[in-house]
């Protein structure tokens, strides 16, 4: 009889103590579930630097089809976007240094891939072409055809293709950079320069918004570009949200909505 109930005590004991253990298990997974859940549900903040100078796509008031596209893709993956305008160059430094976690409107090429993280699908496609005075009277009918020793403006630290350095030293090119748009039309109004390489949508803005449509024209195409988010490469989940703004963009496109930010807004 006392075997017998010394094993009861000894069972009791021990089946106390195993439910005491389950149920601190369980516990502790239920605590870490609601803390997983609450880290999933809380969006990745990032700083972005926009441009200041490139509307329809981006302006000095941190508007156009790029900042409207980035927001709206970004927000279907749960990121969350600030941005800071600066001038292009300024703010492809930052995000090279990892002072903002990356820089919209950039083309990917040879030279950015090397300084960036780009994801797959690009925000869109942009075409560039070479623009001209109307008063002058170039024959080319391409960019491999432009006269020796052409002057050619363009805005400094821009993309312009990969074929740029080779068109350059084959057709023994000048090239002269500047700051802004505006700063190109007016070399070609006053034929300080032969040419100017800009990207349609953006010249078409600012010849509109300088009242010379009748005296500047687009005669051929430079390149075509697609433009992407670069994510600075300091970032320690740049590769995620790489793969985070294709899915996004992607989910704006199968919603239907892609198309309708693509829309210029006015300027």
């Amino acid at each position: 009889m006392l075997f017998i109930g010394y094993s009861k005590k000894r069972l009791k004991a021990t089946f106390t103590r195993v439910y005491t253990q389950v149920a601190f298990c369980l516990f502790a997974i239920v605590c870490a579930s609601l803390t997983l859940n609450t880290a999933m549900a809380e969006p990745i903040k990032i700083t972005l630097a926009a441009e200041d100078g490139w509307p329809p796509f981006a302006d000095e008031f941190g508007s156009g089809i790029s900042h409207n596209l980035i927001q709206q893709a970004f927000k279907q993956v749960d990121v969350e976007v600030s941005t800071i305008v600066v001038p292009y160059t300024r703010g492809l430094i930052m995000a090279e240094r990892g002072t903002v976690d990356g820089v919209f409107n950039v083309t990917k090429e040879q030279s950015t891939q090397k300084r960036f993280v780009f994801g797959k699908v690009p925000l869109f496609t942009v075409n560039a072409s070479f623009f001209f005075a109307k008063t002058n009277t170039v024959n080319a009918k391409d960019k491999w055809q432009l006269p020796l020793g052409s002057i050619i403006g363009i805005i400094d630290g821009y993309e312009y293709g990969d074929e740029l350095l080779q068109l350059i030293d084959q057709r023994q090119l000048k090239i002269i950079k500047v700051q802004s748009q505006r700063q190109l039309i007016n070399l070609l109004l006053v034929n300080r320069i032969d040419s100017a390489i800009m990207y349609d949508m953006v010249a078409d803005v600012y010849i509109e918004q300088m009242g010379v449509k009748q005296d500047i024209v687009a005669k051929f195409t430079n390149h075509t570009s697609e433009i992407f988010v670069a994510l600075s490469k300091h970032h320690p989940q740049a590769l995620e949200l790489s793969i985070r703004l294709d899915k996004g963009l992607q989910q704006l496109k199968q919603q239907g909505h892609y198309q309708q930010l693509l829309v210029p807004l006015d300027f």
